[in-house]
């Protein structure tokens, strides 16, 4: 298999860009970075399928390694679909958050705020563990060698219960 340089570079800008454009504010920009991410990802499985072949049908003077392995095209294709719902999805989002606000920048909410500012100690979680108290042995008693063990509800050597 060969390595094709320049196609890392690509997935590497676009991996790069794509992740400092989903940590801005603007949805827009969230938008971008996605789409960005996406296609760095399409060009990754490409490349991961390996080198091209022939198409995936069926010729019985070709050896096996000669196709191309079709799985990657279907998985690219299945991410475009994906992705694509998700453009959707965020642009309705845009729309609507122009329609009320006139922006498209994400703003803090007051629970947002208050949620920052407290304390990140939690009673719960943080608290010390007490000692255990249970209520069982720590170690299981020794028993006599002529000390018979009974299940309860069960009397006798047979196992029937005296009736």
């Amino acid at each position: 298999m060969t390595v094709n340089l320049t196609l890392l570079v690509v997935m590497g800008v676009l991996y790069a860009v794509g992740v400092y454009l989903l940590l801005e504010r603007s949805l827009t920009r969230v938008l971008l970075g996605l789409m960005l991410l996406t296609n760095g990802t399409n060009l990754l499985i490409l490349h991961a399928g390996g080198a091209a072949g022939s198409a995936p049908l069926y010729d019985g003077s070709l050896a096996a390694e000669e196709y191309s392995d079709p799985l990657p095209q279907a998985l690219i294709l299945t991410a475009i679909v994906i992705s694509l719902a998700v453009t959707a999805f965020l642009l309705g989002m845009i729309y609507r958050s122009w329609v009320l606000g006139r922006r498209d920048e994400i703003q803090d909410d007051v629970e947002d705020r208050r949620v920052a500012r407290q304390s990140s100690y939690d009673v719960e979680d943080d608290a010390e563990v007490p000692a255990d108290t249970t209520e069982f042995e720590e170690t299981p008693r020794r028993r006599e060698p002529d000390e018979t063990v009974e299940a309860p509800g069960v009397r006798g050597v047979d196992g029937r219960e005296g009736r």
